[in-house]
């Protein structure tokens, strides 16, 4: 085993990765705590122990990570996340300012680095260091950076993620920051298509959707169970939809209909049922769902649903959305249907 060791490992780290260190004897490893840009090369693991929250360009810094490491190759990342953070601070702050900080902290932490503008100031100021990040983000930062979470865990309130490299960063020059973005999902005819949506959840949360599927599964409803993606106000959006207004614009392009099925991303479109799938592509998706008029009470209710609705559409267009649309406002106005 060939080490390049500028740091040593505290043992109750040591503990939970050694089974990394210990699998071969021939790998290339790399200690290091560092938040500059690495050189070496044909790497098979990589530990970083300088938090992520203060290197400034973090995916460059993980594009670079990528680089270094051979195919499968194991990087060990540390990190604070948003929750953690709170947690310190709630310690540091007197009793009878932890408001007034709170309220600072989150127009300057988490409310300027989202506003192009204020933005720069922020990062001007910052240099970009001790940023305040979700796990959601942390864990769509390095899936969207070629990587695939295998382990995480908590040590002294801070986040350790081991992750494997699957494939080349996707380099993606107009990430989703703000608070207006737009979605790949599944539209009429397989066709990928951009829908625009107000920001619920962390940003690059939606890249590590397969990872929280796998972990909380989804609820009777089709939703995800406990999703730590979406943020508090986000949820309160959703109730009332508020977060699906910018979705007018794809129904001016001509994207969606203003009634019509979900549109799903493509690892959410590959868990329904063949025939669905094949079903589905033969309708636009819409702003108003068949379920909103069906009032389903499990997924496989959901998916029942929409297998009726688009049989009923093929055959009868105009007719069909005039009759879900009529169900659907009527239970949203009197039966409290809502977005979960």
């Amino acid at each position: 085993m060939k080490i390049n060791k500028t740091i040593s490992i505290p043992q109750s780290l040591k503990s939970k990765i050694n089974n990394y260190l210990n699998k071969s004897q021939k790998k290339q490893i790399l200690f290091t705590k560092t938040n500059k840009d690495l050189n070496k090369n044909k790497l098979d693991l990589i530990l970083n122990l300088h938090k992520s929250n203060d290197i400034r360009r973090l995916n460059k810094f993980y594009e670079k990570v990528n680089e270094c490491l051979d195919d499968n190759g194991i990087f060990i990342s540390c990190s604070e996340t948003l929750e953690q953070r709170r947690k310190r601070m709630k310690s540091k702050v007197p009793l009878g300012f932890k408001n007034i900080v709170r309220v600072i902290d989150f127009i300057y932490k988490r409310f300027f680095p989202k506003i192009p503008l204020l933005k720069s100031i922020y990062f001007l100021i910052s240099k970009g260091k001790n940023r305040v990040i979700s796990k959601g983000e942390f864990f769509g930062r390095l899936y969207s950076c070629g990587f695939k979470i295998i382990k995480y865990f908590e040590i002294e309130n801070k986040l350790f993620i081991v992750s494997k490299k699957v494939k080349k960063p996707d380099f993606n020059m107009n990430p989703s920051y703000g608070p207006i973005f737009k979605m790949k999902r599944v539209g009429f005819k397989g066709k990928l298509i951009e829908v625009y949506k107000l920001r619920t959840m962390h940003p690059y949360s939606e890249y590590c959707q397969e990872l929280i599927i796998e972990e909380n599964k989804l609820a009777p409803s089709g939703k995800i169970a406990n999703d730590y993606r979406v943020t508090t106000w986000g949820k309160i959006f959703r109730r009332v939809w508020i977060d699906e207004l910018p979705m007018l614009i794809n129904l001016f392009k001509g994207d969606l209909n203003i009634v019509g099925v979900r549109p799903l991303s493509k690892n959410y479109f590959s868990k329904y049922p063949i025939a669905l799938q094949e079903l589905r592509i033969k309708v636009k998706p819409g702003l108003i769902p068949p379920y909103y008029a069906d009032l389903p009470k499990n997924f496989d209710e959901i998916l029942e649903s929409e297998k009726k609705y688009i049989k009923q559409k093929i055959k009868k267009p105009f007719y069909t959305d005039l009759k879900y649309f009529i169900k659907a406002l009527i239970n949203i106005i009197f039966h409290g249907a809502r977005s979960g």
